[in-house]
C-alpha cells in the first residue's frame, strides 16, 4: 500500500482493516528493549514487517511507555530521519509517531504520510496546521496525562463516555484548524492512562467509538493489561492475548491495528475479515 492507495482507503466506507507495524527507534522501548535503535537494523526490520503483511509502518523516536521521559525534538529527528529516508522505496505507508510539529515536518518531507499524535494536538497545536497544510492524515489519541505519570492511579467516572467526549472535542479542534474530517483517525489510547479494567471496558464498548464516524486505530500489542489478565509478565509472551484483542477489535469495527508481531496478527486480521464478509476472496492482506 502506498500513499495514494491509503487516501482512497480513507474514503472507502467498506475499507478493509489494515495492519500497522511498530518501529520504535528508541533505546528504551517496553517491547523490544531498544533492539531496533540502530538505523540499519530498524530499516531491515521495516522491510521484514512489510514482507510479513504490514500495510503501515509507524516510526517513533520517543518511548511512550509508562514512566518514560520526554525526548527533545532534535534527538527524535536524529533517530528517525535516517530510517525514513531509507524507507522511501518501501511498499507501505510510513507514519511518524510524534506529538511535535517540529519532528513531524521533516519526517513528512522525508517520506512519511501519516502523523500519529498520542497527545491529539495538546502538546503542540501547530501539528494541526501542519497536517492541514500538507493534507496529511493524522491519528488523534486519548491519553490521561503524560507518559511519565499517566499510570499513576488513573480515574474515570465513565471511561467510555470521557474518552469519546475527548476524541470528539479534538476532532472538532482539528477541523477548526483546517484538517479535513476525512483525514482524521481516532485512537482510544489503550494502556495510556488506563487500568486493566478501563482497557477492557473500552474494548468491550468499541462499537460506541465507531459512532464518531472516523476510522478507529487500536493498539493493544503486548501491553501490560494483557499480561495482567493472562499472568504473563514478559511482553514477549503476550502474542496470544494480543491476537485475541485484535480479533475482537476488528470484529467490532477497528480499522487499523497497531502491532509488533506482524505475520501471526496479519493472519488473524485476514481470518476475521473472511468470517465477517463470508467470502475468503475479499480477505486479502
Amino acid at each position: 500500500m502506498k500513499t495514494a492507495e491509503f487516501q482512497t482507503w480513507l474514503l472507502d466506507r467498506s475499507r478493509r482493516p489494515l495492519v500497522m507495524g511498530v518501529l520504535n527507534v528508541t533505546p528504551d522501548s517496553f517491547s523490544n528493549a531498544g533492539r531496533h535503535f540502530s538505523p540499519d537494523i530498524a530499516v531491515e526490520h521495516a522491510f521484514e514487517m512489510v514482507e510479513a503483511g504490514a500495510d503501515v509502518i509507524d516510526i517513533g523516536g520517543e518511548s511512550t511507555k509508562p514512566g518514560a521521559d520526554v525526548v527533545p525534538a532534535d534527538e527524535q529527528i536524529r533517530r528517525i530521519l535516517p530510517v525514513i529516508q531509507n524507507l522511501r522505496t518501501l511498499p507501505a505507508v510510513l507514519s511518524i509517531d510524534t506529538t511535535l510539529a517540529e519532528v513531524a515536518q521533516p519526517a513528512i518531507d522525508a517520506g512519511a504520510t501519516i502523523i500519529n499524535d498520542i497527545s491529539a494536538g495538546r502538546d503542540d497545536e501547530e501539528i494541526f496546521s501542519l497536517a492541514a497544510r500538507k493534507n496529511c492524515p493524522i491519528i488523534l489519541m486519548h491519553m490521561l496525562g503524560r507518559p511519565k505519570t499517566m499510570q499513576a492511579a488513573p480515574y474515570y467516572q465513565d471511561v467510555v463516555g470521557e474518552v469519546m467526549g475527548f476524541l470528539e472535542q479534538q476532532l472538532v479542534t482539528a477541523g477548526i484548524r483546517g484538517v479535513p474530517m476525512e483525514n482524521i483517525l481516532l485512537d482510544p489510547g489503550i494502556g495510556f492512562g488506563k487500568t486493566t479494567r478501563h482497557n477492557l471496558e473500552l474494548l468491550r464498548n468499541l462499537r460506541h467509538l465507531t459512532t464518531l464516524d472516523r476510522p478507529i486505530v487500536i493498539g493493544t500489542s503486548r501491553k501490560r493489561f494483557i499480561g495482567e489478565v493472562l499472568d504473563k509478565p514478559d511482553p514477549q509472551d503476550r502474542l496470544m492475548g494480543t491476537a485475541a484483542t485484535v480479533a475482537w477489535s476488528i470484529a467490532n469495527g477497528a480499522a487499523i491495528v497497531r502491532v509488533h508481531d506482524i505475520e501471526p496478527i496479519a493472519q488473524v486480521v485476514k481470518m476475521v475479515q473472511a468470517i465477517m464478509n463470508g467470502d475468503p476472496g475479499v480477505a486479502t492482506i
